[in-house]
């Protein structure tokens, strides 16, 4: 992906969207390149505590947005990794204290002045106002799916709304694959998600508990040895335009007919 500013998605909570950020802005850094994580999930903030930064935030992002603080204040530098960032979201305010044109000027700040390579930016769930002032500065989008029905249902919703908004590169990360129960015809396959919804896919994460033990101790599983780790490290990989193979995954076509009959499909 060529966008330098990046907005991750999902339309549906409870996906691994957060985790997503952190983890593949973990790897960005981990590769070489300064990156800034937000956090825009407006009254909730849950970046900073998957990221294990949450006892060094003072200042936010609506600080930042009000004029309270510079933006060099709010940002938090991860010490396990230097040229990792967070920019964390107040937990004391609501999303319509968030201005669209002013986030975007913040975020051209971060790339212009302070030097970013890249903005990965943690949408809320949903598509209300709170995703539309998340998306306002993208260039690009990653939308995180698992493979099931109702999670695919709403990344096509997201993905039609990222479109409307002229973000032209967007990308799948399909995250929470469990092989055997694809094998078995129990879940989605990639093939299935991927046919359904037409976008590329950057990321395929596999289930593994090793992620609720990093989250659970704010560390992210990038920094560690799991499975999911060295998935979102690929997928960082991808992102950054190499060429690594995905996981050869036994293909499913269980559900494809029932989920052609949900999209209006023959």
């Amino acid at each position: 992906m060529n966008a330098k500013v990046i907005v991750v998605t999902s339309g549906k909570g409870g996906v691994g969207k957060t985790t997503t950020t952190a983890n593949i802005g973990a790897a960005l850094a981990r590769l070489g390149e300064k990156v800034v994580v937000i956090d825009v999930d407006v009254g909730l903030r849950n970046l900073d505590v998957v990221m294990g930064l949450e006892s060094r935030v003072v200042f936010d992002l609506i600080d930042v947005i009000e004029g309270k603080c510079r933006l060099s204040q709010a940002l938090i530098r991860d010490k396990r990794v230097e040229t990792l960032y967070l920019l964390p979201a107040s937990q004391t305010r609501d999303k319509e204290a968030l201005n669209a044109e002013v986030f975007r000027a913040a975020v051209r700040q971060l790339i212009e002045e302070e030097g970013f390579d890249r903005v990965l930016i943690d949408s809320p769930a949903g598509i209300e106002s709170g995703f539309k002032t998340a998306a306002a500065p993208a260039e690009g989008a990653l939308v995180v799916v698992n493979p099931e029905v109702s999670s695919v249902r709403d990344a096509d919703r997201i993905i039609g709304l990222l479109e409307a908004q002229q973000i032209r590169e967007i990308r799948l990360v399909i995250n929470r694959l469990r092989p055997k129960m694809v094998a078995s015809g129990n879940m989605l396959s990639e093939a299935d998600v991927l046919e359904i919804l037409g976008v590329k896919p950057i990321g395929v994460i596999p289930e593994d508990e090793g992620i609720l033990v990093s989250t659970n101790v704010g560390e992210p599983a990038v920094l560690g040895k799991t499975k999911a780790g060295t998935a979102f490290m690929d997928t960082a990989r991808r992102l950054k335009g190499e060429d690594v193979p995905y996981p050869n995954l036994e293909e499913n076509r269980g559900f494809i007919a029932m989920l052609r009959r949900l999209f209006g499909g023959a």
